[in-house]
C-alpha cells in the first residue's frame, strides 16, 4: 500500500532541510502529498527563497518548536506534542516521517518512522573525543532512546551511522539503511579552476574546517570556504583562503560546477549531502577516513585521517599537481554520484512506507476476524 498523506518534520539549520525538502519534492512527483512541519527557526534568507519555491503537491508549516538539540532538557516536548500531534489529526496522513529521534514517542495516529540524520552523543565523542557529562544530556541520550523505542520503524543514510545508533541507544528494531540523494544534472569535468572548495557549517567542530583553512597556507591553491559562521571575506582569518560565509543551494552548485577540488575533512559525518553534490558536480574529493565516507566514496576519493593536518596537505598538494591524478578522481567522484540519486532515495523510503503499512494491516488482520 503506498501512502497518498506523509507528515515530515525538518529543521531549517542544516543538511536535514535539503534533505527533508528534496525528498518531498521527489515524494509529491509521485502523487503522494505531503505536509512539511519545521521546527526550529523558520526559513529565513535563501531558505525562504526554497521554501517559496516548493511545489503544490508540498504544504509548509512552520512551527516555533524547539529543536531537541537546543532543548536537551525538553522543557518544549509537552507543546510540541500538542501541536504536532494537533497538526496530524488535521492532515490525517498514512505515515509520518520524522526527522528528529523524541517525537517517535508521541502517540501518533498512524505507523510513524525517525531518520537518524546526527545525534549530540555521537557527535560529541568524535569532536571532543570523550562522553557528554552533563545532566542536561542525560536526559537529551534518554528521549532518543525513547523516540527509537517507541517508533514503527528507524532509518538511517548509511550501514555505519545505524551501526553506531544501534550501539549507543540499542532500539528493539534493526534499523533500516537508505542512502540520501539528490536531484541535480551532473557537470562535465571541463572548464574547472584551480581552486579547493569546502562547505558545511563553519562554526561545527565535526566539519573541520577550520584545520583546512590553516593548512591552506601550504597549498598551491587558494581554498574557498562556503557556510555559515565564516569570518567576514574582506577579514582574512588565515593566508590563501576565501570566506564566502552562506548562499543558496543554486549559487554553492555553480560554485562546485567551477571548483576542481572538493575537500571535506570533517571528524563526523553520517552522509554528507554536501560532498555528494561536489561529486555530482564534477569535483574531485579529498575526505576524511572514517567510516561512513568509505562506505559511499571508497575507490571514488582521496583518504586521509581527519586531524593529520600533514597528510592532509600532501594529498591536496598531489591532486593540485596532477593533472592526471585529478582527471581520473573527478571522474570517479561524478561515476559514484551516480548510484546516489534522488530517484533512489524516493523509491527506498517509499518502499520503506508500504512495509510499515502492510505490517499494520497483518496486526489489524486477527482483530479485524474477531469482530467479523
Amino acid at each position: 500500500m503506498t501512502p497518498r498523506r506523509l507528515m515530515m518534520t525538518t529543521d531549517t539549520v542544516g543538511g536535514v532541510w535539503v534533505y527533508a525538502t528534496g525528498l518531498a519534492q521527489g515524494l509529491a512527483r509521485r502523487g503522494v502529498r505531503v505536509t512539511l512541519v519545521t521546527l526550529g527557526p523558520r526559513p529565513s534568507g535563501p531558505k525562504r527563497a526554497e521554501a517559496n519555491a516548493l511545489p503544490s503537491g508540498v504544504e509548509l508549516i512552520p512551527t516555533d518548536l524547539a529543536l531537541e538539540w537546543r532543548d536537551p532538557e525538553g522543557c518544549d516536548i509537552a507543546a510540541a506534542r500538542c501541536e504536532l500531534l494537533r497538526i496530524a489529526a488535521e492532515v490525517a496522513p498514512d505515515i509520518v516521517h520524522l526527522n528528529g529521534f523524541r517525537e517517535g514517542a508521541f502517540a501518533w495516529p498512524c505507523p510513524a518512522l525517525v531518520v537518524a540524520h546526527s545525534c549530540v552523543w555521537s557527535w560529541w565523542k568524535e569532536v571532543h573525543k570523550e562522553w557528554p557529562s552533563e545532566p542536561r544530556w542525560v536526559s537529551y541520550r534518554d528521549g532518543v532512546a525513547s523516540g527509537l523505542r517507541a517508533a514503527h520503524a528507524w532509518a538511517a543514510p548509511t550501514a555505519a551511522f545505524r551501526d553506531t545508533i544501534q550501539d549507543l541507544y540499542q532500539p528493539a528494531a534493526t534499523g533500516w539503511v537508505t542512502h540520501n540523494g539528490i536531484d541535480c544534472p551532473l557537470a562535465s569535468q571541463e572548464d574547472k579552476e584551480p581552486v579547493i572548495l569546502a562547505s558545511g557549517r563553519v562554526w561545527d567542530g565535526a566539519k573541520n574546517l577550520f584545520r583546512l583553512a590553516g593548512a591552506a597556507g601550504e597549498l598551491p591553491w587558494p581554498v574557498e570556504i562556503i557556510g555559515a559562521g565564516a569570518p567576514d571575506g574582506t577579514k582574512q582569518a588565515a593566508p590563501n583562503v576565501r570566506w564566502y560565509g552562506e548562499c543558496d543551494r543554486v549559487q554553492l552548485r555553480a560554485r562546485m560546477s567551477r571548483a576542481a577540488v572538493y575537500a571535506a575533512p570533517a571528524q563526523y559525518e553520517p552522509f554528507g549531502l554536501g560532498i555528494l553534490e561536489a561529486a555530482a558536480a564534477g569535483c574531485a574529493l579529498v575526505l576524511s577516513n572514517i567510516r561512513s565516507l568509505r562506505e559511499l566514496w571508497n575507490g571514488a576519493a582521496l583518504f586521509v585521517p581527519p586531524n593529520d593536518t600533514e597528510q592532509m596537505c600532501a594529498a591536496l598538494v598531489q591532486i593540485c599537481t596532477s593533472d592526471a591524478l585529478r582527471a581520473r578522481l573527478q571522474r570517479s567522484a561524478a561515476a559514484r554520484a551516480r548510484r546516489y540519486t534522488m530517484d533512489r532515495m524516493v523509491c527506498g523510503y517509499l518502499d520503506l512506507y508500504e512495509t510499515m503499512l502492510s505490517r499494520l494491516d497483518e496486526r489489524m488482520a486477527p482483530a479485524q476476524e474477531a469482530f467479523a
